[in-house]
């Protein structure tokens, strides 16, 4: 311990994608069982009303069930010290990147993004390509919140990245060399 007090990680914000992703996989699951129940009543063998539901079944875990797992496994987590992203269903992946250790962030959005107030929120840690949160709700919010934290971040990194200023003309003749 180095003597200084450490404030506690309070968490700011958990995220997930726009809900928008779940729209198609619910007018597939709407079509799927109109379908179903259109073939159930419609075929006269019983082997066949099974093919026709064991169909929708399989239809309706691969067009519904899988995006929606899929959607419900994304989450990103912002706190004051950090963000924590974790994806997958199978392979579930963890990514942390430190507040201190970034430089920016910035929005990118597409046109679908524009009219729903979401985006791409990219945040610079100076490594080659920016860590992405995907289709982010609200990402001007976002951007804000996450400049105000990293403004905010007083961790030993960031301390030595900032030069200190002083208002003393002879220690900044001295550092400018006049």
């Amino acid at each position: 311990m180095t003597g200084e007090v450490r404030v506690p990680e309070r968490a700011i914000a958990r995220l997930r994608p726009h809900a928008r992703a779940l729209v198609l996989p619910a007018v597939a699951l709407i079509a799927i069982v109109g379908a179903a129940t259109y073939g159930a009543f419609a075929l006269d063998e019983t082997w066949q009303v099974l093919a026709v539901l064991l169909g929708a079944v399989v239809a309706g875990g691969l067009l519904w069930v899988l995006p929606l797992l899929r959607w419900l496994s994304t989450q990103y987590l912002i706190t004051t010290r950090r963000i924590v992203l974790r994806r997958g269903l199978l392979v579930r992946t963890r990514q942390e990147v430190l507040l201190s250790r970034s430089f920016d962030v910035s929005v990118r959005r597409s046109g679908l993004q524009s009219a729903f107030r979401s985006g791409d929120v990219l945040i610079n840690t100076g490594l080659d390509r920016p860590i992405v949160l995907r289709d982010l709700p609200r990402a001007d919010l976002v951007l804000r919140a996450l400049g105000d934290v990293m403004e905010a971040s007083t961790t030993s990194i960031t301390t030595v990245r900032r030069p200190v200023e002083t208002t003393d003309p002879a220690s900044r003749r001295a550092r400018t060399g006049r």
